[in-house]
């Protein structure tokens, strides 16, 4: 398979293409990985390969079908879950009742499942039967972040895809292939950044990941843990409750890059502009390190059917002095 838009992640590839080159790629995948590892375009590469009609390594990206399936306009591609709601029981069942309508012009017909992890049980369910009894034609990309969210029936009817955060060189070489007008600092501190996840360095060189509410709340909840007054935090944790849940998701996920910059600073990581990394870097490094685990729980509970205010509670009371 053609997997170079894919950084890293060499093992996973030397698989794909075997199967891609022997049996062929199986009706049913697991793509796992942290937020920003390129699981969809992962799937979107899987998809291109089960559409395309070009001769030799697939996708061969200048077939009609390559290039309608990497423009995300095939009609035999399905993308579900890209709202940032909960995937329902009513959805997985017309997932089922589209599937047995066979593909309008490729072979296989691919249904992409984002935030596979929001499915409840029920909706989970729904979807094993259709991999269990679907028809041959049709081939299921669950997306998740959370594999261990998955019903054990669903993840052993899929062969599993994990996707892991890329090196630093790595990341370097790729950022810099994607954006030669960029300045190289500029492209090294965004790869420094990222933790290997290439999705979250991606935005930030194009400018569009988090700002306003979600950006100066992260910056409030940095200030917060250097001052340390467990009340404030508190107050300020309600204030929260009437965020929705992906909002306080992307909170907790720019927080976490804020500390992150906050430990590199520590480290001698050079000059940092926003004042609340440079607050935040005074903590100790054990202690960021801890605020680093307890927020990327956090975001990851709120991939999942929880209430905000829950979520709020949990904030409050693991960022308290006692919760440490």
């Amino acid at each position: 398979m053609k997997l170079e838009r894919l950084a890293g992640n060499a093992a996973l590839k030397r698989q794909l293409s075997a199967q891609a080159e022997g049996r062929g790629l199986s009706h049913a995948y697991l793509i796992s990985g942290p937020e920003g590892s390129g699981k969809r375009t992962l799937a979107r590469l899987m998809a291109a390969a089960m559409v395309c009609t070009g001769a030799g390594e697939k996708p061969c990206g200048a077939c009609p079908g390559c290039r309608k399936a990497l423009g995300g306009i095939h009609p035999d591609i399905v993308t579900v879950g890209t709202d940032g709601k909960d995937i329902t029981v009513g959805q997985a069942r017309a997932i089922r009742s589209d599937a047995y309508i066979r593909p309008n012009e490729a072979e296989r017909k691919v249904y992409i499942i984002q935030n596979a992890q929001t499915m409840n049980p029920s909706a989970q369910n729904a979807m094993l039967k259709l991999l269990e009894e679907g028809p041959a034609y049709a081939a299921f990309l669950l997306l998740t972040d959370n594999p261990g969210a998955m019903l054990s029936t669903i993840r052993s009817r899929c062969e599993g895809a994990a996707l892991t955060p890329v090196t630093a060189r790595e990341a370097e070489v790729w950022l810099a292939a994607r954006f030669p007008q960029k300045p190289a600092d500029e492209v090294r501190a965004a790869a420094g950044r990222c933790g290997g996840l290439l999705g979250q360095a991606v935005e930030e060189l194009e400018g569009t990941r988090d700002q306003g509410p979600v950006l100066e709340g992260a910056r409030a909840l940095l200030t917060l843990l250097r001052k340390g007054d467990e009340l404030e935090l508190a107050q300020w944790c309600v204030g929260l409750e009437k965020w929705d849940r992906d909002s306080f998701g992307r909170l907790m996920e720019r927080a976490v890059a804020l500390l992150r910059d906050a430990l590199v600073l520590q480290a001698g990581g050079g000059a940092e502009k926003d004042a609340a990394v440079r607050q935040a870097a005074e903590l100790p490094r054990k202690q960021l390190l801890q605020y680093v685990d307890r927020l990327e729980a956090l975001r990851a509970d709120a991939r999942f059917n929880v209430g905000v205010g829950h979520l709020c509670g949990a904030l409050a009371a693991g960022l308290s002095p006692a919760g440490r």
